[in-house]
This record gives structure tokens, sequence and C-alpha cells, in this order.
């Protein structure tokens, strides 16, 4: 079983950064691809990127592309989402996940790991 542990969040003035890490307990080098989910209070989870066991892949959600980078370091069962130029709608508490890397990021829910999520919020 795969534990995810969030760490970095906390709270930013809008146009500032953040970066997030996740570290996976087990190694995730050549086993999982790993994501970040973000949710706001009454909203739907979204998703915000992902990146592949290698890193020959990488997507992200219409709403952070070119504002946030996902990359990964396999040698430290460790993904990171460095944020910038972060908005107020960019508050929500975000998610890293791990699973099969998707056919398609459209209408994907994630992998079957999750971990606990923490807390961004950008104010105005």
């Amino acid at each position: 079983q795969l534990q995810l542990v969030e760490a970095g969040g906390g709270m930013v003035q809008e146009g500032g950064s953040l970066r997030l890490s996740c570290v996976a307990s087990g190694p995730i080098s050549g086993t999982y691809t790993m994501a970040w989910f973000r949710q706001a209070p009454g909203k739907e989870r979204e998703f915000v990127g992902l990146i592949s066991r290698s890193s020959s892949k990488i997507y992200y959600g219409d709403s952070v592309k070119g504002r946030f980078t996902i990359s990964r370091d396999n040698a430290k069962s460790t993904v990171y989402l460095q944020m910038e130029n972060l908005k107020p709608d960019d508050t929500a508490v975000y998610y890293c996940n791990a699973g099969d890397l998707p056919h398609t990021v459209v209408g994907w829910k994630g992998g079957n790991f999750w971990g606990q999520g923490t807390q961004v919020t950008v104010s105005s």
C-alpha cells in the first residue's frame, strides 16, 4: 500500500508562489504516474497536473497552464508542484495522487492512491 504525504501548503498573497511536495512511502520510480488534484469548498475535485513515470509525459489542467510546473525525483520518491502567479481561485486543498497513466486526462478522476491533502489559501 503506497502512502502519500503532502507538504508546503500555506497562505500567500495574490501573485505569490508556493511549492508543494509529496513524499511516497515506497519507491515510485518506474511504477506510478503521479498527479495533483485540488478541491475548493463546494466544488468538485479538479485535475491540476500529472507526470508519467519517466517524466516523458506531463499534462496540466487548463486553469493552471503556464503558471504551475509539476516535476518528480524518483530517487527521493517525491513529486513537486511549483505554483507561480497564484490567484484567489487557486485556493483549495491540494491532493497528491498515484496510479496508472490514464488514456486521457479529460474526465480523469485520478489513480488509486491519495494523500491527505494540504491547504493552499491565496488572498487578494
